[in-house]
Parts: C-alpha cells; structure tokens; sequence
C-alpha cells in the first residue's frame, strides 16, 4: 500500500506528532464514507492493529492504513491555506481527485 503526504501536509502532522501526549501515536487514514467508485476520508491518531499496515512515507511519518480497505492505497495528504483551511485528502490512484 502507497500513501503520499506533501510538504505542508508533514509539516502540520509533525506538530501534532511531536506533543507529548501523542508519543505512542502514528497517523491513520480512514474511510469516512464510500459511495459508488470513490471514498471520502478522515484523519486521526492511533496505534496499529494487526487488521493494519503502517506505510513509511518520503517525509519521515509512518501511517496506519486498514489492509482491507482498497480504497487507501495510493491516498494523498495535503495541507491547503486557501480558499479554506485545512486538510484535503485524495486518491488520485482511484480517480479521486477532490470533492465532487
């Protein structure tokens, strides 16, 4: 399984990450909704299970992906400033590439 995080992205993960409350935590990706040939998703801080697969990503952050979840692989974290700030999670790999 592939997960992608970009650079501001990492940056706001890693903030999160760094707190001491967080220490034992990695980033999960989840499927929040899923509807016809793509999926909404969501974000949160977990420890993996062994229905898991922790993916090492190129920005030095590990992250919880379901194994059964087909709809995960290939998903891409990003961080956007405008028009609204926040999270925007894709997977360009199924077609999905934002908001419909």
């Amino acid at each position: 399984m592939k997960c992608k995080i970009t650079r501001n992205a990492a940056k706001v993960i890693k903030r999160e990450l760094e707190k001491e409350e967080n220490a034992e935590l990695k980033l999960r990706v989840v499927v929040t909704h899923a509807h016809g040939d793509h999926a909404h998703y969501g974000l949160d801080l977990d420890k993996p299970t062994d229905n898991d697969v922790v993916v090492s990503t190129d920005k030095e952050i590990d992250v919880i992906l379901a194994k059964d979840e087909p709809m995960l692989d290939g998903v891409k974290i990003d961080y956007l400033y405008f028009p609204q700030e926040g999270f925007v999670i894709t997977n360009p790999s199924k077609g999905n590439h934002g908001d419909h």
